[in-house]
């Protein structure tokens, strides 16, 4: 058989499986701060599902939880304490232009 007509195989490497991020006996719930921490960004944002690798009804219970631990100020709507640092050291000097005449 020519190696143009050969109908495409499949690699045979085995993959290693990840563990899921939520056990089974772990509860999803607005006091689990060790769990939901895991969920969220740097910055404070939920993280999509695709990246948590969760399951739907997992990342609905997820961002559920974490909306009631930010309405009970547990967790910060906004982490915005890295932005403050770099704003601070630098200075505008746009608005500072003199006309000559």
């Amino acid at each position: 058989m020519d190696k143009s007509k050969r109908p495409f195989l499949k690699s045979k490497r085995s993959f290693r499986r990840r563990l899921p991020p939520i056990q089974s006996g772990d509860r999803i719930d607005y006091r689990n701060m060790s769990l939901i921490s895991r969920f969220i960004s740097e910055q404070g944002k939920i993280l999509s599902r695709r990246v948590n690798r969760l399951t739907l009804k997992q990342q609905r219970l997820i961002t559920i939880a974490i909306k009631q631990a930010r309405i009970l100020s547990l967790l910060p709507f906004l982490n915005n304490e890295k932005q403050f640092e770099r704003t601070e050291s630098t200075t505008r000097t746009t608005g500072l232009r003199t006309r000559t005449k």
